[in-house]
């Protein structure tokens, strides 16, 4: 966060005094730039875009829609780039749902973002397959958030599917396949719709 610039001081009067500079918002560690790792990029206005991954036997798509609202916790997210794009998150944005390691592996859903990052508690408890011993509860390393289901996509598409399409060449679950949590652009995100609502390639 910039600083607040002293002003200068004029003749025969003491000098203003230097001010302190602005403490962060950002919950947890401080702050990195963009290209750090967890950090997030500048975001634009208007809702993005995002792809969850999760293992259908673990929790599946059918797994939220029954949740009561629809709506659960992400927990258990221990990489920093996928931090990042958590904390990144705004409340409305819209979210793939990615069954992973399954046959096939897809797109299967649409759900949203329905509250923003919070400290993940799974860090804290020892009794957790989650638990880090590193993080601390009064400056927490791993965040969290709520996704509501909305609706099935009328078929899944598929990765094999996706990586067909020139237009979807550059999206991260291509260039990126382990990564959990993704950003997809608002043309990704038309075309995967697109592909939902037509005939497998």
């Amino acid at each position: 966060m910039p600083k607040a610039t002293a002003k200068k001081a004029k003749t025969r009067k003491p000098a203003a005094k230097k001010q302190k500079p602005a403490k962060s918002r950002s919950r947890g560690a401080a702050a990195k730039s963009p290209t750090a790792a967890g950090g997030a990029a500048p975001r634009a206005e208007g809702p993005s875009y995002w792809l969850v991954k999760s293992e259908p036997e673990t929790f599946s798509f059918d797994d939220l829609m029954a949740r009561p609202d629809q709506t659960t916790f992400w927990d258990g997210v221990r990489n920093f780039a996928a931090r990042g794009h958590m904390r990144a998150m705004k409340k409305g944005d819209r979210v793939f749902f990615y069954h992973s390691n399954a046959n096939p592996s897809a797109i299967v859903g649409i759900a949203e973002v329905a509250r923003e990052a919070y400290p993940d508690s799974t860090a804290f408890d020892a009794n957790d397959p989650h638990y880090d011993p590193k993080s601390n509860p009064e400056a927490p390393t791993w965040f969290m958030v709520d996704v509501r289901g909305i609706e099935r996509l009328p078929r899944p598409v598929s990765l094999d599917e996706i990586k067909k399409v020139d237009a979807l060449a550059s999206m991260a679950l291509v260039r990126l396949g382990r990564l959990s949590v993704q950003p997809v652009t608002p043309k990704e995100w038309e075309t995967v719709l697109k592909l939902a609502r037509a005939k497998p390639v």
